[in-house]
């Protein structure tokens, strides 16, 4: 389990206050949420999980809570994991990374034939 990734996290950009929150995952299991809220109160969010299928870790993502979408992982490293579904619409790639003490995700994938890509790094909330 990428438990380097644990914690609550936060940043502002543009306006848009993100949060991503990730549990431990002592048990094989993370569990996880991601909050966007805009200047103008409107808010979008995702429930999330990283765990075990067949031994391999997958990180499965429900947009709006709708059903989940499966990203096994591709690449593995001491602080850095990458996450791939070639047959998802958009993305088809999510990395996670730590950069010091801030948490970064990136999406990558094609939309209409052209690669498109969206990155972020969080910093810790206090606690």
């Amino acid at each position: 389990m990428p438990s380097w990734m644990a914690g609550g996290w936060a940043s502002d950009h543009d306006g848009v206050r993100m949060e991503e929150h990730w549990t431990q995952g002592d048990s094989g299991l993370m569990v996880g949420m991601h909050q966007d809220l805009t200047p103008d109160g409107k808010s979008s969010f995702e429930f999330l999980r990283i765990e075990r299928h067949d031994g391999k870790l997958v990180y499965l993502a429900m947009p709006h809570a709708r059903p989940e979408t499966p990203f096994p992982a591709k690449s593995v490293e001491a602080t850095r994991i990458v996450f791939e579904n070639p047959d998802h619409d958009f993305p088809q790639r999510i990395i996670y990374w730590r950069d010091g003490a801030r948490l970064c995700a990136r999406t990558e994938g094609t939309i209409k034939s052209k690669a498109v890509s969206e990155e972020w790094c969080w910093r810790r909330m206090a606690p």
